[in-house]
């Protein structure tokens, strides 16, 4: 049984990725499930052909843009320090742990630890990212940065 699927079985996705699927629910440890409303995301996809500062400024924008303060907080000063000196395999990593997890709460969780993360997530990319979110030099991060810096020249 798929658990985000409030027990249905899913014959047509293996058990791993059935906790992965793509869609969003609320999820309660007291929800009946009676009124769950699945909202289908369409499936993330790889873009392959799309220019390197593209790529590098629609991760930033994506950074930025999460639903949640806390990954808006977390990614887009992560973003900040890491985009740009990416390799292509990086950002391509970065590109599928943002977008293909349908719930911005795993991302968080896994980045500072509160859970594991899946098997396909864990990647030299997450290692960065977890090791930005312990924040061992205690800086203050309590807001996006301002993007004042993208037109600074290059240190």
């Amino acid at each position: 049984p798929c658990p985000r699927c409030a027990g249905a079985a899913r014959p047509d996705v293996s058990p791993v990725l059935s906790v992965l699927q793509r869609g969003y629910r609320g999820d309660s440890p007291t929800d009946s499930g009676k009124d769950v409303l699945e909202i289908p995301l369409p499936p993330w996809q790889e873009r392959p052909d799309e220019p390197l500062e593209t790529k590098r400024a629609r991760l930033l924008y994506e950074s930025r843009k999460r639903g949640m303060l806390e990954n808006c907080i977390l990614l887009s000063l992560f973003a900040k320090e890491n985009l740009n000196r990416m390799s292509e395999q990086q950002l391509n990593l970065y590109d599928r742990l943002i977008n293909e997890p349908s719930n911005d709460w795993d991302i968080y969780y896994w980045a500072t630890e509160a859970k594991p993360t899946p098997a396909e997530f864990e990647n030299d990319v997450m290692a960065m990212l977890r090791e930005f979110a312990k924040n061992k030099k205690r800086e203050q991060r309590l807001r996006q940065p301002d993007l004042e810096y993208l037109f600074e020249s290059p240190r």
